[in-house]
């Protein structure tokens, strides 16, 4: 009796340690512009601290964010945008409550190729660009060259709120392209020394390609008051967070070191403490 006494205790002594040593698994889909950099960079920083969490993080569009918070398949979302009222009443009719969160701030830069002598424009040059009015550099005092115009996919957050900043809600030129994310979009605006593209502003110094100044403000952190097509970044949960969940986006949102991740990635973090 006193072997079986003695077997159980260790029996439960081994489940008690493989409880407390056992991994938090967080799943957290959306935003590429979070998602592709910010987000994973942040979440090695965490796990470096000392935190015994692991992330499964998917970044295929802000879109996605509120689909999979709303399916239940993810513990919370990445947005380059505020969610749409459409959206919001979604979570309203399933009796869920969305909050939102701000992750950081980004200015969605313009940039072409770094060959291009075309290194400022103004607001209305860039809408004119983008929703096809203006289709050759000549317009915008460049060498002339047809202007080829790369774009996010409809899913990115990024592709709606660039129409609604620079474009006044203006739809995309026809002959536009779109692309998955902004690696690629970078990737080709190096590639053609006549393509333009935007955005975030971590990628605005890619090789082969050069931000261009808008109004004469250039998409720099300290230019982010003055800068045209400046943007909250966000994070959404479905109620207050809690658990593994809050702690993450409380250290994410306002400690020091993950201020430094998040500027060190090329955006403007929350209010450190």
């Amino acid at each position: 009796m006193k072997f079986n006494a003695f077997v159980k205790a260790i029996v439960a002594g081994l489940a008690i340690s493989a409880t407390a040593s056992a991994q938090t698994k967080l799943v957290v889909k959306g935003s590429d512009t979070l998602g592709a950099k910010m987000v994973p960079q942040l979440a090695e920083k965490y796990k470096s601290n000392g935190n015994n969490v692991s992330f499964e993080i998917a970044a295929e569009g802000s879109s996605t964010c509120f689909t999979n918070l709303l399916a239940g398949t993810a513990d919370f979302g990445m947005s380059s945008r505020a969610v749409k009222s459409s959206e919001k009443n979604n979570f309203a009719s399933a009796g869920k409550d969305l909050v939102e969160h701000v992750a950081g701030i980004d200015m969605i830069a313009v940039i072409v190729n770094e060959a291009n002598d075309v290194k400022e424009l103004t607001k209305d040059q860039v809408k004119g660009i983008f929703t096809g009015t203006i289709t050759d550099w000549s317009e915008v005092g460049g060498k002339a060259g047809e202007i080829k115009v790369f774009t996010r996919n409809t899913s990115s957050g990024t592709y709606k709120t660039f129409q609604k900043l620079a474009m006044d809600k203006v739809d995309y030129g026809k002959n536009s392209q779109k692309m998955a994310g902004n690696e690629q979009i970078a990737q080709e605006v190096a590639k053609d020394t006549n393509g333009i593209g935007y955005v975030g502003l971590a990628y605005a110094k890619k090789e082969g390609v050069a931000p261009a100044a808008v109004n004469g403000v250039l998409p720099e952190p300290k230019n982010a008051s003055k800068y045209a097509l400046s943007r909250n970044l966000y994070y959404y949960t479905v109620g207050q967070p809690s658990g593994e969940v809050k702690k993450f986006l409380t250290w994410a949102m306002t400690d020091k070191d993950a201020a430094k991740v998040i500027e060190k990635v090329g955006f403007i973090a929350p209010a450190a403490k």
